[in-house]
């Protein structure tokens, strides 16, 4: 049998240890990692402090932990220091990634265009969201701005979260999945986003759970927002295996499912690429 994957999360930001606000995201990283097989083994809240963020850090690397994940101090402002310290933890320099830079710009231009923000593009501070310690990996943020950022070091990965729950949950059940279920669950991992033009979970829902049973090899998950909040949702599915050309007939057996059932409800979908 075998012994299951150790995690570490530090939840980084002043507003949580000065009361201000309450960390949920603990919680639900807790609960989600536990339902993969993943063994919590400690959990550290830790102040906007450069030095006791790298230090802390450190010390998980030290211990062996598997996979560390941080989340909180990804954004724009000056107090905003996890991926400095991530970086001064490592060894290794910050430098300006192309493709969170990228990610960042097109974020923000999206939010523009939807009225959502006065201004769209690039300023220095966004762009300090994609100064990245060398050899990160960006991930794509699907509900905001920052994106999240995958990094191996020796035999354990550094994985920083945005502080924001909404956030969180999003990258950790979109972008971050692959990682997921290759580390949790073994083997590798294939995802395919599926867009429905459809604005309400709520009718998708009984598409979903016949879906579902009828491919258990994949996971398939509906990316919640508020009703109204956006004209389209996102259905990620993700399948694990040793078998590449197996796990493409599989998601894409899901795929076809999925899209015969929301034509039935009337609606258009796209698997994004």
């Amino acid at each position: 049998m075998h012994e299951p994957v150790t995690v570490e999360l530090f939840i980084i930001g002043n507003e949580i240890l000065n009361g201000e606000i309450q960390d949920t995201n603990s919680h639900w990283l807790c609960r989600e990692i536990a339902g993969m097989g993943g063994l919590v083994v400690q959990q550290t809240a830790l102040r906007d402090d450069l030095d006791r963020i790298a230090a802390a850090l450190h010390s998980a690397l030290e211990r062996g932990t598997k996979v560390i994940i941080t989340s909180g101090g990804l954004g724009p402002t000056a107090d905003d220091l996890t991926l400095a310290a991530v970086a001064r933890c490592v060894g290794r320099a910050l430098h300006l990634d192309q493709q969170a830079r990228e990610m960042i710009r097109a974020s923000y231009d999206a939010l523009f265009g939807k009225g959502i923000l006065d201004q769209g593009g690039l300023t220095p501070a966004r762009e300090k969201m994609a100064w990245l310690p060398e050899g990160t990996i960006p991930l794509y943020n699907t509900v905001g701005t920052a994106p999240c950022s995958l990094l191996h070091a020796g035999r354990s990965t550094i994985i920083c979260l945005p502080g924001i729950p909404k956030e969180l949950r999003g990258i950790f059940n979109s972008s971050l999945q692959p990682f997921l279920q290759e580390t949790f669950r073994g083997g590798i991992a294939l995802m395919r986003t599926m867009t429905v033009f459809c604005n309400d979970e709520s009718i998708l829902e009984p598409v979903l759970s016949k879906v579902a049973p009828a491919h258990p090899g994949v996971y398939i998950k509906l990316l919640a927002t508020m009703p109204g909040e956006t004209p389209e949702l996102d259905i990620t599915l993700t399948t694990v295996g040793t078998d590449s050309p197996s796990l493409e007939k599989l998601i894409n057996a899901a795929m076809r499912d999925l899209k015969k059932g929301i034509a039935l409800l009337g609606f258009d979908c796209r698997v994004k690429v």
